[in-house]
């Protein structure tokens, strides 16, 4: 992703609906573990970062790009420079590893999952949300730095493939799912990342928000999220 988009992203993160529905889901996935040390992998501007500090765990952000790195350190929150697939953090040093909207950005992301393996403890905790589906690649996919749209199949391969044990896997933004695809359809080279007038950003939260009570979890949606635990 260029410096653009990075500022772009990180100007939206607080009021748009996307990124309020997404700390939202972070905050129920991980609202039965009792807060100790965190890694938030690939963390942007840091929006899910200080979710993790609001809910009482010794987080650190993990950021590759220096202008997003500058941009989480801006709100006060504590984070490092480095790369996902070389972690610079010690071995079985992590309570809670947390990736949101990045594993898709690196074509070796085996390495990003041997990496999260290693520097969570025994018993440690791993949350990864990810694009999901090849049917839905666009222009928007391109524009954001995106090497793939994972199938379901093949992220839980992955994961399996490094040890890790999943214990809960759910589709995510499932209802908007149709008016992403046919957007999608026509989109060839654009990030749809952008400023939403209040009311609509208000009715699309709403109908993200809605899936909270919704038996939807288990239909195709836009991303996937996955808790799994290292043995």
């Amino acid at each position: 992703m260029d410096e653009d988009e990075i500022r772009k992203s990180a100007a939206l993160e607080d009021r748009h609906w996307w990124y309020a529905e997404r700390r939202a889901m972070l905050r129920r996935r991980l609202r039965d573990l009792t807060p100790g040390r965190a890694l938030d992998v690939g963390c942007g501007g840091g929006g899910n970062t200080a979710v993790l500090r609001e809910l009482g765990w010794r987080v650190t952000g993990l950021e590759y790009s220096p202008e997003a790195a500058r941009l989480a350190r801006s709100r006060g929150l504590p984070i490092m420079r480095g790369d996902a697939r070389r972690l610079p953090v010690a071995s079985s040093s992590q309570d809670l590893v947390v990736s949101t909207d990045m594993w898709e950005h690196i074509d070796d992301d085996a390495a990003v999952a041997r990496e999260t393996v290693r520097v969570l403890r025994p018993g440690g905790e791993v949350l990864v949300a990810v694009p999901c589906s090849m049917s839905l690649w666009s222009g928007h996919d391109v524009a954001l730095g995106h090497v793939r749209r994972y199938e379901r199949a093949e992220l839980l391969a992955l994961l399996a493939s490094v040890g890790l044990e999943v214990h809960d896997v759910r589709s995510w933004n499932v209802l908007l799912r149709p008016v992403v695809r046919a957007r999608r359809r026509s989109n060839t080279s654009e990030s749809e990342m952008e400023r939403v007038a209040a009311p609509l950003n208000a009715a699309l939260r709403a109908v993200v928000a809605s899936e909270r009570v919704l038996p939807v979890h288990r239909l195709p949606g836009v991303s996937l999220v996955v808790r799994a635990r290292k043995p």
